[in-house]
């Protein structure tokens, strides 16, 4: 055989290839099918184990495991299932909560995978799932549904192959999007899609004129026909999910700060009774009396196991089943917002959103602001004011007059009554001649001119209701648009202002539309006269237009511009240029060429617009208003009294925002403005970096009253000073920014010295970024779409609702979860501090004061429901008082109930309260006879008295800092100090089969039948409730709220 070898590779590789053809077959055959869009945690097998690794990476529940597995292990003096079964309550909990949490996320994925589609196959429809759509599957899509994958188009129902979307989900932009068709016959379409891999990116790749992304919604197209590319999880909408990052609240943080202390405490009390035990048994005769034998285990123990074995004896003080009750606080209290009568809208028939439980208490401790201003300081609902045309205003009168509704200002008097002519001229029936509108500046005055830019200048498509109607609804004005009845006729717009300006449109051909993006601020469109005319008309900011104009026109309109902008419209310039036909080709050529680019496709397409928008004709500006939200002044008013600084980050120019603040009333008129702008910083005799410098150290004097500090890098000490500067001024006013700009001013705050808390509250998808970055996000359920909701942890329907959410929602959120942090570490010292304080009397032997039944529920059962009914109804203060008391706010700021005086105080009680149950029990043991019949009272008898005057106490405590009674928290308190005597009752008067010692058989019935006891246990309880009662008592009020909010701080600060 010639060259054997050879052969052999060459069939190997023929192997290889069938083998991989045949797997990419099998892979498009099966796994194509299971894309499905997933966002849980957890599923049916991963779900014990995940679960059980993200519990134990907590501190506390992984450090009750070390005690359980050495109880088991070493000889400890309490049973393991004093440790476990309160571990096991916890872990089983909280399981279940984030179980149910995670089933509702795959409850919101199944509405979505099983969501119903047509797909065409053999020529038939299909109705299939979505979630069984495999990749080169034809899906039929109708108006005004999702598109339930990426899809290319292949065949509209609009007779010029175009159909129309929007991606308000995805990024925001309610404007309706073109989507180019491909081909019209799909019987005989035998074709091969080539595409890249799936990424993130929403507008490269194919292109938003090519692809029809998942998320999107079909509009004004009745029905479209495509092919999927992306399906599931390898869609754009899904790899452009962004999990939000753990946010941790002040109080976990605190939590872990007061662990630490009582874990130091507890490891301090273990080495102080191994050391005294050591030092007890060196003595004669006392390790081993002759009365009491060692055993050979007993023999064989060392300090280590003497230590474990204390360390298991005191582990209660480290209170396990806070987590469970902060976490069950944190999940029910959030339904209390959801079901917020008074954030109900009936606008939009919805009403507030929890999308985070874990920071409720963060909403009471809020000190900066971060607000965009359209949208959420105002409507995003415009109406157009005036406008300005060639130097001369126009304003919109309420009733209708000889001038349709406009009323000339200014300008000479002969000059009025031919503009006013031809306005009204312009209203009504325009004359045409035989070949077709031509207009250009000097055929025609500029009135008309403007009108018809506005006209034309657009992204409004005219929706008709009736299917009779034959005009095009396109993108600009395409054809002539039959008359229709007021109310069958409705507007699609990109933004409420094109509404506000369009009311008609003429007869031309739209030939390009230059979009509107937030970098160059502006649109056009390229139409075309019936003459053959080639007009480019342009709208957009001052900044942008003013520079592309000629500079002899810009003076005219200015002054309109800058007056308008003070008063607080939205401003909107109008320009316009004549291309010849040879301009036109070259644009033509450029654009199409850039449109069909597979790389640098942005930058080439933004080259050709600045080419293109050059050199043109300003004919005018529109100033149109933007109406405040409801009790906007009002929300940001009381945001202020609480103590809270407000910085409103904006795109818009800074007259126009400033003018929106006063009318907040975040700036009063008799304020210090310090402006930091371009304008400030011209100066002939500086170079800019440093008039920069000399001007924030001089604001820096005047806002701080303090020399600035020196810093070694320059960029550094700018951005101190400027940070320095905006934390001591009472609001701050961010202008022309972008969303990059507010997530980054955001972080600078939060991260500065004293870590504030800092809340961002936005409507639209340019707020995300703002939203995710700040300590609490709040999405406002607006007109720009839900991707700020989506992104946020808590959603309202109006900016109004935020008083209410922060102030009272917030202020009581706070002060319950912080009354239960402290209040779980108290009632945990006064249990373990008797036990501490019995091994000095029982030669350090490790002997337990309390049964291991009353170890066990004392934290589940005994004590667990009255603080968590105290955690969820509280009200120290009514929601009344402190929505219209803003300054109560500032008594909780910093962390107040959370700091470590207030923490000393709980402890200094815990402390008090545990030597008076030991010590006052040890009291009425002086007396050897107590009961009738001369028995005396044995070890177990002590610690059940000790006990009882506990669990009785923290309970009768709880009680007396209850403000607001309701039947629950009457219910959980007397019920569970009725639980407590039944069930000491019940485990001591039956014998249990399954114990090999009854320490408490019959115990709690002989300890009540002695009238010593009854007297001691309701002089200790009253004792240790007293300095409660005289502290409320004597304290003397300060300040003018103090009276209610002494009724729940603790201790005076």
């Amino acid at each position: 055989m010639k060259y054997p070898f050879k052969t052999l590779f060459t069939t190997l590789n023929k192997v290889i290839d069938s083998l991989l053809v045949f797997g990419l077959l099998l892979f498009n055959t099966f796994f194509c099918c299971c894309f499905v869009f997933s966002l849980p945690q957890y599923t049916v097998w991963n779900f014990l184990p995940k679960n059980l690794f993200e519990q134990f990476r907590r501190i506390a529940n992984f450090y009750f495991l070390i005690i359980f597995l050495v109880q088991v292990i070493v000889d400890t003096p309490t049973s393991p299932v004093t440790s476990g079964l309160p571990l096991f309550f916890v872990i089983t909990v909280t399981a279940i909560k984030q179980g149910y949490e995670d089933w509702l996320r795959h409850k919101a994925d199944n509405e979505v995978n099983k969501y119903p589609v047509t797909v065409l196959e053999d020529g038939r429809s299909v109705k299939k799932e979505s979630e069984k759509i495999k990749v080169g599957d034809v899906v039929e899509v109708v108006e005004d549904e999702t598109f339930p994958c990426d899809l290319i188009l292949l065949q509209s129902s609009r007779e010029d192959g175009t159909c129309f979307v929007t991606t308000a989900s995805l990024d925001g932009e309610s404007n309706h999007k073109v989507s180019l068709y491909t081909e019209k016959d799909l019987q005989a379409l035998p074709a091969t899609i080539e595409c890249e891999q799936p990424q993130p990116d929403l507008y490269k790749s194919l292109g938003p004129e090519n692809l029809l992304l998942k998320g999107a919604t079909l509009k004004n197209t009745k029905k479209i026909y495509g092919v999927a590319v992306y399906t599931g999880m390898e869609t754009k909408m899904a790899l452009n999910y962004q999990g939000k990052s753990q946010k941790r609240s002040a109080v976990e943080k605190s939590i872990n700060a007061f662990l630490l202390v009582y874990l130091c405490i507890l490891i301090s009390k273990a080495v102080v009774c191994t050391t005294l035990k050591y030092v007890w048994q060196s003595k004669e005769g006392q390790d081993e009396p002759w009365y009491n034998q060692k055993t050979q285990k007993e023999k064989d123990t060392n300090m280590v196991s003497n230590f474990l074995s204390f360390m298991v004896l005191f582990n209660f003080i480290i209170p396990v089943s806070m987590y469970v009750t902060v976490e069950m606080q944190k999940f029910l209290g959030s339904f209390f917002i959801t079901w917020d009568k008074d954030f109900f809208d009936p606008e939009i028939q919805e009403g507030a959103l929890v999308n985070t439980s874990d920071l409720n208490e963060e909403l009471g401790q809020v000190e900066y602001v971060f607000t965009d201003k359209t949208g959420t300081l105002t409507q995003n609902n415009m109406e157009f004011i005036e406008c300005c045309i060639d130097g001369f205003q126009y304003k919109h009168r309420d009733t209708r007059s000889e001038l349709d509704g406009f009323t000339v200002t200014d300008g000479p008097v002969n000059k009025l009554q031919q503009k006013a002519g031809q306005v009204s001229y312009t209203h009504s029936e325009t004359p045409r001649t035989s070949d077709g509108i031509d207009f250009t500046f000097t055929d025609c005055e500029k009135e008309e001119l403007f009108l018809r830019a506005l006209c034309l200048c657009h992204t409004v498509q005219v929706k008709e209701a009736g299917s009779e109607v034959l005009a095009d609804q396109v993108d600009g004005i395409d054809g002539l648009l039959l008359p229709q009845p007021e109310e069958e006729r409705g507007f699609i717009a990109s933004s409420p202002d094109e509404i506000a300006l369009v009311r008609g449109a003429m007869e031309y051909k739209l030939l390009h539309v230059l979009n509107f993006d937030p970098v160059r601020r502006r649109m056009s469109v390229i139409v075309q006269t019936k003459s053959g005319e080639t007009l480019l008309f342009c709208k957009g900011a001052d900044s942008s237009i003013f520079p592309r104009v000629r500079p002899e026109e810009v003076d005219r309109i200015r002054m309109h511009v800058e007056r308008n902008a003070t008063e607080g419209y939205r401003t909107l310039c109008v320009a316009y240029k004549q291309l010849s036909a040879e301009e036109y080709a070259v644009a033509d050529t450029g654009l199409r060429e850039a449109r069909l680019a597979l790389q640098d496709r942005e930058q080439k397409l933004m080259a050709m617009y600045n080419q293109v928008e050059t050199g043109m004709s300003l004919i005018g500006a529109t100033a149109v208003e933007d109406r405040l939200q409801e009790e906007a002044a009002e929300t940001m008013e009381a945001l202020q009294g609480a103590g809270m600084k407000v910085w409103v980050l904006t795109g818009d120019k800074m007259e126009t925002a400033k003018s929106t603040c006063y009318a907040c009333r975040l700036f009063q008129r008799g304020t210090e403005l310090l402006e930091l702008t371009v304008r400030t910083l011209e100066d002939g005799r500086l170079k800019r970096e440093e008039k920069l410098l000399e001007l924030l150290r001089d604001y820096h004097r005047r806002a701080v009253q303090d020399a600035p500090p020196v810093k070694a890098g320059v960029t550094s000490q700018y951005r101190s000073l400027f940070l320095q500067i905006c934390q001591n001024c009472t609001a701050v006013l961010c202008c022309r920014m972008a969303p990059l700009q507010k997530a980054q001013v955001t972080p600078m705050v939060k991260n500065s010295k004293g870590s504030p808390i800092t809340l961002s509250i936005g409507d639209g998808a340019n707020d995300v970024s703002m939203i995710l970055e700040a300590h609490v996000g709040i999405g406002i359920k607006g007109k720009e779409g839900r991707q700020a909701v989506r992104n946020s942890d808590y959603a309202i329907p109006k900016l109004k609702h935020l008083k209410k959410l922060l102030l009272a929602h917030g202020h009581l959120y706070y002060v319950r979860i912080a009354h239960l942090v402290q209040y779980f570490f108290y009632k945990n010292l006064c249990f373990i501090l008797p036990q501490f304080l019995y091994q000095f009397f029982c030669g350090y032997s490790q002997q337990p004061l309390y049964d291991a039944a009353y170890l066990t529920m004392y934290n589940i059962c005994f004590t667990s429901m009255p603080i968590l009914a105290y955690s969820l109804l509280e009200q120290h203060i009514s929601m009344e008082i402190l929505l219209d008391n803003a300054a109560l706010y500032r008594e909780i700021a910093n962390n107040a109930m959370l700091r470590w005086r207030p923490f000393l105080y709980w402890t200094v009680l815990g402390i008090f309260q545990g030597l008076l149950f030991f010590f006052g029990v040890r009291f009425l043991f002086s007396n050897p006879a107590l009961q009738d019949n001369g028995q005396v009272f044995g070890n177990w008898s002590y610690g059940t008295i000790v006990f009882t005057v506990l669990v009785f106490t923290v309970t009768l405590k709880l009680a007396l800092d209850t403000r607001h009674w309701t039947w629950i928290n009457h219910f959980v308190i007397w019920g569970s100090l009725a639980f407590y005597v039944f069930f000491s009752f019940f485990w001591g008067g039956i014998i249990w089969p399954f114990l090999k010692q009854q320490r408490l058989y019959f115990v709690f019935a002989n300890m009540l039948s002695s009238v010593s006891a009854w007297l001691v246990i309701i002089i200790l309880i009253l004792l240790s409730l007293l300095p409660e009662i005289l502290l409320v008592v004597l304290r003397k009020p300060r300040g003018p709220h103090s009276r209610q909010v002494y009724l729940f701080l603790p201790f005076p600060f």
